[in-house]
């Protein structure tokens, strides 16, 4: 047994990742290459090698013959059966070779066909460990940077984190670990070329699924995904178990979960949302934390109308538009975002059809204007069927005549109403009605004025005035401190 040999093997292929029999083809092709340089030839030489015990042979077949006219190839009579008296013309006798007879040259020769036989092997090993490993997420150390773009060791191979796939801002210590996403793994005679990102939005994707166990398992699947490298990272995410929240499995136990994966990405905010198959509904979440009063989205045209409310249009778009851009990337959708005053004017409103809403709002969806049906809130109520009603204006009379106030005109702010209203109404702020309005109408704050009252009115402190006051009127400054001026 060839000890030395064996245990050499073993440790390349330890090594290395070089299999035995490899090494063992190498050795052969290398004594073949050395008899060829010692002989000169080496056709009808054949190397024999025991892959249990490393033990090898090497013979020489010659041909018997009468008359040797070739000594390589041939060998007479006389000198075959000296080794064994029963061969005869035209067999094959096989002679055994000395490799220790080898000159200088011939050794040198077999040795560098070994050592370039294991290169080939151990880079086409590692080629084929990382091209196994493409479009996943490794743990690298920032060796240096070579111009703009940083070395990345990974082991016994180097990478290279080019200024593309860098992260704007971001600047790497040496010697620090960070994770990186393979984009592309290519053969080179010096071995794996490996290309890797910081900025791809499938290394959120396996972030996320090296930390979530609801992810890894499939219980939790990420169904889209739009980022903007060290800035905002939207996610949609679905669950196909009922019983589990898909965001509150991103989030975890007081954000967790997902502040671990922040902390990799350097603070880079991620929102989570939930993924819809109903696009309008798709686009509304992803507009978070915008909040919105209706989307009409064309599934033909891959395009979306959003109208939001006045003071949620900045946050809509968001900075330089990219709250708006990200949603769009997210769902696919251009989407056009109009606020509540803008949609108004251009007429947006009259465009729907409310009337024809049902459940899921055949791609339109509604938030904080609803639809209100006469029989959800009944007579009572005061509202006619097809109206809107904002859950924080204040309620309307149903004896109103003809003409509606917009919540711009019927809230707190205690803007006018309209003269022909029948029944009087007084808003918090104690602006004045008209005179001509007859019955008391208390407000918000105030009880019920007396039913005799000609024009009286009550403020918001509620200091009932006198019942024989003609026309004049003090606000709540003026019936607190007295300093009122009655025509008795």
């Amino acid at each position: 047994m060839n000890k030395e040999l064996l245990e050499a093997m073993n440790v390349l292929e330890k090594e290395n990742n070089i299999s035995k029999e490899t090494l063992l083809e190498a050795i052969e092709n290398s004594l073949l290459t050395a008899c060829k340089n010692h002989f000169g030839k080496a056709d009808n030489v054949r190397v024999i090698i025991d892959h249990e015990t490393c033990d090898y042979s090497v013979f020489a077949e010659k041909e018997v013959v009468e008359l040797v006219e070739d000594p390589v190839l041939q060998i007479s009579l006389a000198d075959a059966r000296m080794r064994d008296p029963k061969f005869e013309i035209g067999d094959i006798v096989q002679i055994p070779i000395d490799s220790h007879d080898f000159g200088r040259i011939a050794t040198q020769n077999a040795k560098n066909v070994i050592l370039q036989k294991i290169r080939e092997e151990g880079r086409k090993a590692q080629f084929n460990e990382w091209y196994c490993k493409e479009k996943e997420v490794v743990t690298g150390i920032v060796q240096r940077y070579v111009g703009r773009n940083v070395s990345i060791d990974l082991g016994k191979v180097d990478a290279i984190l080019p200024e593309s796939e860098q992260v704007k801002g971001e600047v790497f210590q040496r010697t620090e670990r960070i994770k990186i996403y393979i984009l592309e793994v290519k053969d080179n005679p010096k071995g794996p070329r490996i290309s890797v990102s910081r900025t791809h939005p499938d290394l959120v994707r396996r972030l996320f699924e090296a930390e979530i166990a609801e992810v890894r398992d499939g219980t939790v699947e990420i169904r889209a995904i739009a980022r903007e490298a060290g800035s905002r990272t939207k996610i949609a995410v679905s669950s196909t178990d009922p019983n589990v929240d898909p965001v509150g499995a991103c989030v975890g136990l007081n954000g967790a979960r997902v502040n671990a994966i922040v902390n990799e990405l350097r603070g880079e905010k991620i929102d989570i949302i939930n993924w819809d198959d109903n696009a309008a509904f798709l686009i509304e979440n992803a507009l978070s934390p915008a909040k919105v009063i209706s989307v009409v989205a064309d599934e033909d045209a891959r395009e979306a109308q959003v109208i939001v409310p006045d003071n949620q249009l900045s946050l809509a778009i968001g900075k330089e538009g990219q709250n708006a851009r990200l949603a769009a990337r997210l769902t696919t959708y251009r989407i056009d975002i109009k606020s509540e005053t803008q949609a108004r004017e251009l007429g947006l409103f009259d465009e729907m059809d409310y009337d024809d809403f049902e459940d899921g709002f055949a791609g339109i969806y509604e938030t904080n204007v609803g639809y209100v049906p006469q029989e959800e809130y009944g007579e009572e109520a005061g509202y006619t069927d097809g109206e809107y009603a904002d859950r924080e204006y204040a309620e309307i009379p149903a004896d109103m005549d003809e003409e509606y106030v917009d919540g711009a005109d019927t809230d707190g702010a205690g803007e006018e109403l309209s003269g022909d209203m029948s029944g009087d109404y007084t808003d918090g702020a104690g602006e004045e009605l008209p005179g001509g309005m007859s019955g008391g109408y208390a407000d918000r704050a105030s009880g019920e004025l007396p039913g005799g009252m000609s024009g009286g009115y009550t403020d918001k402190v509620g200091e009932e005035l006198s019942a024989d006051m003609n026309e004049e009127y003090a606000d709540g400054a003026d019936t607190e401190s007295s300093d009122c001026k009655n025509e008795m």
